[in-house]
């Protein structure tokens, strides 16, 4: 199941206890004191990963906890602290504070862990206490609290090139057709309801991550339809594909399903809408489909590449524009 908002509550270890004791021992009946300091209370580390693309695996538990350091011991015995919790998130898991909404970070690059909650320190043993006018203390520290956070993740997938269009626009059909993911494929809309990833193979050795996510409709960047949680899914690609259905019977008019969705972009941000973007004439394998592409190049005032997903048609073609494009100096 995808899941890409979650939250949680994050809470680092307790410092352990100082302690009180005294040297006792057969050659010692009233030796100094000897209490050690309490462990360190383990953090809580939130590690970025590309093994996981969902937050699916945390959805068990609303509570992580550390482990408590342990409680100093007698002869000077430091206890141990407690082990650092490493939570596995998703690359592009944007960490936002529960209660405020503020952003606290954006872990957006694999294999750079970040601490979000610090472990207390231990308190110190009674040993800490000794001075010449005290050589008995039986003063003691409590170890402290570590930090407790209440946290929002909000998981945004990071793809070089991101597909979007209105539901049946063949979207699931492309990314099964230059790369090995295999999305629900079905000749009615919605059958693609999660965002799904897939690596798609280009010119000689080139890869490109491609994301595919759900259809979008008339208000979506307003939330319809889940829009705005699909189109935040888009944000970190460099290259968009927006397709357009030109078959003999689409759904909607070519033109017009091009303006819905450049409507909705424009809705959701101004930086989005401006992304560069290759529009795509879908399913066209007829002389009427490749006529309606043409028309669709004139209303759209820029070139428009026909393909055929099922023959294979224009796909050579599309990859070395997408490779050509992510290329470019401004996009790098």
């Amino acid at each position: 199941m995808f899941v890409d908002e979650l939250e949680l509550t994050l809470r680092a270890g307790k410092g352990g206890d100082g302690c009180v004791s005294f040297l006792r021992d057969k050659n010692t009946l009233k030796g100094g004191p000897d209490g050690g300091d309490g462990g360190k209370g383990g953090d809580i580390v939130l590690l970025p990963t590309t093994h996981k693309n969902t937050l699916y695996h945390l959805t068990g538990q609303r509570l992580f906890g550390a482990p408590n350091g342990q409680q100093g011991g007698s002869k000077d015995c430091y206890g141990k602290n407690g082990d650092d919790l490493v939570v596995e998130v998703p690359v592009g898991t944007v960490v936002l504070d529960a209660e405020r909404g503020h952003v606290l970070r954006d872990l957006d690059r694999h294999d750079e862990p970040w601490v979000v909650a610090r472990g207390g320190h231990g308190g110190r043993g009674n040993s800490r206490f000794k001075s010449a006018t005290n050589r008995t203390p039986r003063k003691y520290e409590r170890g402290k609290t570590g930090e407790e956070r209440r946290v929002r993740f909000s998981l945004k997938l990071i793809a070089d090139v991101g597909l979007l269009g209105l539901p049946n626009a063949g979207k699931s059909t492309l990314l099964a057709a230059v790369t090995k993911a295999r999305p629900k494929i079905a000749s009615y809309p919605f059958t693609t309801l999660e965002p799904m990833l897939g690596i798609a193979q280009g010119p000689g050795d080139t890869t490109v991550v491609v994301a595919d996510i759900p259809g979008l409709i008339e208000g979506a960047s307003a939330g319809k339809g889940l829009g705005d949680k699909f189109l935040k899914h888009i944000e970190r690609t460099r290259l968009l594909l927006h397709l357009v259905d030109c078959s003999d019977v689409p759904l909607d008019e070519p033109a017009e399903s091009w303006r819905v969705v450049r409507q909705e972009l424009e809705g959701h941000s101004q930086e989005l809408a401006s992304r560069p973007t290759i529009v795509v004439a879908t399913k066209v394998e007829t002389d009427s489909a490749r006529q309606r592409a043409q028309e669709l190049a004139t209303v759209t005032g820029q070139p428009v590449l026909p393909i055929s997903s099922a023959t294979g048609q224009g796909l050579p073609e599309l990859m070395r524009a997408v490779v050509a494009n992510l290329a470019t100096p401004s996009q790098s």
